[in-house]
């Protein structure tokens, strides 16, 4: 497991829902390749309404633009874990855009193997 406190960088790619990577969703391909890599973690997020620098706005409110809803992949590593990342990304979108921020890991810990089906984390069962 990949420990990661303090200084980090984030790096945050907003796509659209749509993209797609060998006929597979880019969201996927990004952190499959993130795992790959070996970074501490990535996440993606769908969004509910956005545009971008086609000023197309996409909402899941009307039905005919419903289908290509905005994606935002959230990774967060070290800084020169997440730069030795970026050919990857440059290779895979071709359109969105890519964020890079400073942040600060307070905490990351991985999820407790002992804890049950019904999520009681920490309790033993008698």
């Amino acid at each position: 497991m990949t420990r990661l406190t303090g200084n980090a960088l984030r790096v945050t790619v907003y796509i659209g829902e749509n993209d797609t990577w060998h006929h597979k969703p880019l969201y996927t391909e990004i952190v499959h390749r993130a795992h790959a890599a070996g970074l501490a973690g990535a996440s993606v997020f769908r969004g509910i309404e956005g545009f971008g620098a086609s000023s197309l706005i996409h909402t899941s409110r009307l039905l005919s633009l419903s289908e290509d809803l905005p994606v935002a992949v959230v990774i967060v590593d070290t800084e020169t874990r997440v730069r030795e990342f970026l050919p990857q990304l440059d290779e895979l979108v071709t359109e969105g855009l890519v964020t890079l921020d400073d942040c600060e890991v307070i905490r990351y810990v991985a999820r407790d193997g002992s804890q049950d089906k019904a999520g009681t984390k920490g309790k033993k069962s008698l």
